[in-house]
Parts: C-alpha cells; sequence; structure tokens
C-alpha cells in the first residue's frame, strides 16, 4: 500500500511540474543566417566538393580507402561486432525517424506549436532530395562489391557515396540540438549528435559497408543540411500559419453544428404568414354583405346546413341566409315532381 501511494504521489508531482510548464518558452531564440554561419556552410560546401574531385580523380584518397578496407576492421575487434551491428541502427532512417518524430511531437502538442514538426520534416526532405541525388547521379559500388583494386568504383549503378547512414545520424540526431530552445541544451545536444553522427559512420567503415571516403562526404552532406536550415524557417512560418488556419476553420464550423439545436420543420403556410392573419380575414368576412357572391364559391343551396366558422369568431345573422328568391326556387323545384 505504501508502494501504491509513493507512486502516486510521484506520477502527480509530474503532471504537476508539466502543467507548469509554459506553452512557449520564453527565451525561444530561432537560429539565424549569421556570418558564421555563412563561412561555415561556405567550408562545408568546399570540402564536400574536394571530397568528391578527389574519388572522381582517383587520388590518394581512393588509395587509402582499399588499405582500409585490406586491413578488415571487423577481423581485427571481432568482440565488439555484435555490439556495432545495433549501434549502427542510429544512423537508419526509419527507426531513428520515428523516435526523434515522437519526441518532437511531444513538443509541439506542449508548446503548441508545429515548427519542430515541420522543421524535421523540411530536414528529411532536404536529406533525401540531396543525398538520393549524389547517390545514384555517381553510383559508386560498395569495398563488398569492389572488382578492380586501385580504382574508384564510380558509375558501377551503385548508391553508397556518400554514406546514408552518416547524413542521417548527422541530420536527425543534429536536429535536436537546433530545435533546443536553451543555450545550454543546444551544446549538450550538439556534442550527442556529433558523437552519434562520427560513432555511426566509423561503425560503418568497420562492418566494410562503406569506404572512408564515403563516411567523408556523408558528414558534410549533413552538416550542410544543417546549417541551411535557417534560410527554411520562413517557408516552415508560413506552413505552420496555413495549418492553423484550416484547422481553425475546421473547428469553427464544428462549434456552428454544433450549437444549431434541431427545431420542428414549420409548414410553409406557418412560416409565411402571421398567427392573427385567420382572425383578420374572418373579421372582413363578417363585414361583407350576405347577399355578395364570391367568385369562385360554390351556390348557397348546395353549402352543407351550419355554420361555416366558427362561433367564437363572429356571430351568424339571424333567420336563414339565403336570398328570398332563391328560397322560393329552391322550394319550386322540390314540389313539382309531387304534383305531376
Amino acid at each position: 500500500m505504501r508502494t501504491e501511494r509513493n507512486l502516486t504521489r510521484r506520477l502527480e508531482r509530474v503532471f504537476a511540474r508539466l502543467d507548469r510548464e509554459p506553452e512557449r518558452p520564453a527565451n525561444l531564440v530561432m537560429p539565424r543566417m549569421s556570418r558564421h554561419r555563412v563561412v561555415l556552410l561556405g567550408l562545408t560546401l568546399a570540402f564536400y566538393l574536394a571530397i568528391v574531385v578527389a574519388v572522381l580523380a582517383t587520388t590518394w584518397l581512393v588509395a587509402f580507402d582499399w588499405q582500409v578496407m585490406f586491413f578488415r576492421p571487423y577481423q581485427q575487434w571481432p568482440e565488439i561486432h555484435a555490439f556495432l551491428d545495433y549501434w549502427v541502427v542510429l544512423g537508419q532512417r526509419g527507426p531513428t525517424a520515428v523516435m526523434v518524430m515522437a519526441w518532437l511531437g511531444w513538443r509541439a502538442w506542449r508548446q503548441h506549436t508545429l515548427r519542430p514538426l515541420l522543421m524535421f520534416g523540411a530536414a528529411l526532405l532536404l536529406l533525401n532530395a540531396t543525398v538520393g541525388a549524389a547517390k545514384y547521379g555517381m553510383g559508386r559500388a560498395g569495398p563488398h562489391y569492389a572488382t578492380v583494386i586501385g580504382s574508384n568504383e564510380m558509375w558501377k549503378n551503385g548508391d553508397i557515396f556518400p554514406s546514408g547512414h552518416t547524413a542521417n545520424a548527422v541530420v536527425t540526431w543534429g536536429i535536436l540540438a537546433y530545435l533546443a530552445s536553451t543555450p545550454r541544451a543546444r551544446r549538450w545536444l550538439s556534442a550527442l549528435s556529433a558523437v552519434i553522427s562520427l560513432s555511426v559512420g566509423l561503425t560503418t567503415v568497420y562492418l566494410g559497408t562503406h569506404w572512408l571516403s564515403d563516411v567523408l562526404l556523408g558528414w558534410a552532406a549533413g552538416l550542410l543540411i544543417l546549417l541551411a536550415l535557417p534560410w527554411i524557417e520562413p517557408l516552415v512560418t508560413r506552413a505552420e500559419a496555413v495549418v492553423l488556419s484550416l484547422r481553425d476553420r475546421l473547428r469553427s464550423r464544428r462549434a456552428g453544428i454544433g450549437a444549431a439545436a434541431p427545431q420542428p420543420a414549420a409548414s410553409p403556410a406557418m412560416a409565411v404568414q402571421p398567427v392573427a392573419a385567420p382572425a383578420a380575414e374572418d373579421a372582413a368576412r363578417a363585414r361583407e354583405p350576405v347577399s355578395t357572391a364570391r367568385p369562385g364559391a360554390r351556390p348557397s343551396a348546395l353549402l352543407a346546413p351550419g355554420p361555416h366558422t366558427p362561433r367564437g369568431e363572429r356571430t351568424p345573422p339571424a333567420g336563414s341566409r339565403r336570398p328570398a328568391a332563391v328560397r322560393g326556387t329552391a322550394r319550386t323545384a322540390t314540389t313539382d315532381p309531387q304534383r305531376a
């Protein structure tokens, strides 16, 4: 019983802290394209192009790739092979995207903003477009499919240059540091993402699935995407405004439908004529002379006996309502057959 009470109290404290969390952090600063970031972006782009040119020209970098491949690191340290088989999953796009999206989704729900999810989606879209185009454009074959010793293995219908695991690790874990709300969290997350991306890249070299130059180009490709994210901030802001406006419209429509209470269906006569119309019509009929024949009315001799309007609305005149001529005609018509 005490254990359950203590657990309940701890959960209540956790939820109380969550409730006290502000919707939007007061010190939230969006990264901007500063001069230092532009310089770093230019240096990274130059490094990216240098790696591509060095591999295409079959320079010393390609020779070093072959030396590392012949060294076979997975045979030199076989005791860590099982652990690295699981560690390299941190660079796979599917599992890492699910984990990071779950965390960013929780942050978006707590802070009432779609910016974390939209920025992550934009980063993954850039990653697929740039890295995928480079992979299939250069078509480099991996170490396990190499045929000519010392060649760069380009244009062999491969898809390993640059390393997708490495670039994905840089972008997926680096986006957490980019979206951090405090400078301290940004520093810690930057260090963590650097360790994960570096280790994942070297793990692919250890397993023999990538050349070392593939990993170098993957690091540069992922870093280029992270450095270019401030340029996408205006587009993300517009997309968030559009999505929120659509959400508000749907909510207003649902609220309007729910507020309208069902009412009984009214007949067209009730909807058009006021309630006092029958009384006014009866008063007008009472003022008419009795002998006046209205167009479209049946002859009085053919009417059923008795009053045709309620007595409460008007009092019928004394005596018979039929004219004398009509009464005489009716009597003659009824007695002539008997005389015959």
